[in-house]
């Protein structure tokens, strides 16, 4: 499933930036979100599975993993790259698992295991290389937006680890993409008016499928799946392969070059995606209190 994930977010994001080279950001996650959700509750139906999350307290805790996981990723890495390379925000994004890393040791009693350990400590010197030329000239909007989506994301896998709802994990994603849909319409007449939809050209058109049925449907499924399944910090660390996926096609596509920094990270980065794909799959055990 990490594979798949991985290979499903790391080409969404040069699909997003083909979008929103003609769609802005709220309208073009309304169409997004709205497409999600319906592949999921496709998905539900084919497989007659249940559509409904009992409970009123697992209702509130999907709201919130869904304005955490949904809307505040979505839209501020959509906003990120109206000011920043495509390169720069998809890396910046996941600086996730150090917030996640952090989060889940107070709130979920994860320890750091040697390969966790490893795999954090590289992704902290990838994330710094890739930084530290940027923070001398002052950092753009654009790459404060992206640290703030990881955090936003960060929270959200954390909190939905915490919080055990006790359903079908794809029911809880698919309603948490109602739930980002939701918020997202609200602010679409504040921040846009009606939704701009049309004219679109091929690769934005094509852009805006492929975000909506494959990022945000089934990448979504495999997503919540996999962190209903694994510790949050071994999930968080084990898409680490996306901003490669991403990088590489954003240089295929918009002809952007990696900078010295920007390859030394990027190795970095791959190094801590392979120490945590390595590891065993097994809960770790909360410390002792």
């Amino acid at each position: 499933m990490l594979v798949g994930l991985t290979v499903a977010w790391g080409l969404t994001w040069p699909a997003m930036r083909f979008t929103l080279f003609e769609m802005p950001p709220f309208s073009m996650r309304f169409v997004t979100m709205g497409l999600g959700a319906a592949t999921l509750f496709v998905i539900l139906a084919l497989q007659r599975r249940t559509l409904s999350v009992t409970g009123a307290t697992a209702r509130v805790h999907v709201a919130v993993a869904g304005v955490l996981n949904i809307v505040g990723f979505s839209v501020l890495a959509s906003f990120a790259q109206l000011t920043a390379g495509t390169s720069r925000v998809v890396i910046l994004a996941y600086t996730m698992p150090i917030w996640a890393s952090l989060l889940a040791r107070p709130i979920l009693g994860e320890r750091l295991n040697l390969a966790r350990g490893a795999a954090l400590a590289l992704c902290v010197a990838g994330m710094a290389v890739l930084i530290w030329p940027l923070a001398g000239a002052g950092l753009p909007g654009g790459i404060m937006l992206a640290i703030a989506a990881a955090m936003s994301w960060a929270a959200g896998t954390v909190y939905l680890k915490w919080a055990q709802i006790d359903g079908d994990p794809i029911t809880v994603a698919a309603w948490q993409l109602i739930v980002g849909f939701v918020v997202v319409t609200c602010g679409l007449p504040f921040f846009e008016g009606w939704p701009h939809l049309w004219p679109l050209h091929l690769p934005a058109l094509l852009g805006v499928v492929f975000v909506g049925i494959v990022g945000s449907g089934v990448a979504y499924l495999l997503w919540f799946d996999i962190i209903m399944r694994v510790p949050a910090m071994t999930a968080s660390l084990g898409v680490l392969s996306v901003p490669m996926i991403g990088v590489v096609a954003s240089v295929l596509l918009f002809g952007e070059r990696p900078t010295i920094p920007d390859l030394v990270g990027f190795a970095l980065i791959f190094a801590a995606s392979g120490c945590v794909l390595l590891t065993s799959n097994e809960p770790v055990p909360p410390e002792p209190t």
